[in-house]
């Protein structure tokens, strides 16, 4: 007599399912898109810097093992994030304008931008945002200071791909200031081997003061979304990404 194979049980199908559906919700590579900062930099040959590393921490944490890491032009970064599927942004400026075109999976850091001039400029003081206009600001194209600034009435701003490129503009003199962090300012300082003393700060951007986070552009799955938001809690619960926040390069 032929037997039957027998039916599996409910509980191995649904393993199965669920072994799957994880499968089939990891099975895309995701895109880790950055600018050049002091949280995210080349570093033998790879993405580096706390942000990168934070990253890339949370993706191994969700099981999501096939990534991409790059840094572009903030522009060509946003746009990437705002149009593809799959594609993570950071650190990223959490607005109102914003809020409906990501998906949000958690907090990097606090970011103050601050007006920095040369310091062998005396005259030039500012008390006031208002007293900036007259001058050449350097900010960073489709980024919040830039659009901030703008609606502020400034129009003698001058535009860069990168905030390397800005930050080589304020010492050559191709502008008077320029508008990053000071964990910024720090970094380019010490790679064009220039003392931060070099530097001065003349006005401090405080309506600007934000907190800067990591996102999922709005066309990644929610599957994804959530291991990575799941992955950010429990990192984040352990002070994981608060360890590699601090750690130097």
């Amino acid at each position: 007599m032929m037997r039957l194979p027998r039916r599996p049980r409910y509980g191995t199908v649904a393993a199965l399912l669920l072994a799957l559906y994880w499968h089939g919700a990891s099975a895309e590579t995701i895109e880790t898109v950055t600018e050049d900062s002091s949280y995210s930099y080349m570093q033998d040959g790879k993405v580096g810097g706390a942000a990168g590393r934070i990253v890339e921490a949370l993706l191994k944490q969700a099981g999501l093992d096939d990534y991409r890491m790059a840094i572009y032009p903030w522009a060509r970064a946003y746009d990437r994030a705002l149009r593809e599927p799959n594609v993570i942004i950071y650190p990223i400026l959490r607005t109102a304008e914003r809020e409906n075109l990501f998906k949000w999976v958690g907090h990097l850091d606090w970011t103050l931008p601050i007006l920095y001039k040369l310091r062998a400029t005396p005259s030039l003081r500012i008390a006031t945002l208002q007293d900036a206009r007259p001058y050449r600001v350097g900010v960073l194209r489709d980024d919040y200071r830039e659009k901030y600034l703008r609606d502020q009435g400034f129009t003698r701003l001058v535009v860069a791909a990168s905030n390397q490129e800005n930050f080589n503009r304020l010492l050559n003199g191709q502008v008077q200031l320029v508008a990053m962090p000071e964990r910024d300012a720090r970094k380019f300082c010490a790679d064009a081997h220039v003392p931060f003393e070099t530097l001065e700060k003349a006005y401090a951007m405080d309506d600007l003061s934000r907190e800067i986070y990591i996102a999922f552009s709005r066309a990644t799955s929610d599957e994804i979304v959530d291991r990575v938001r799941t992955a950010y809690e429990q990192l984040q619960q352990s002070a994981v990404i608060e360890r590699l926040l601090q750690e130097q390069p």
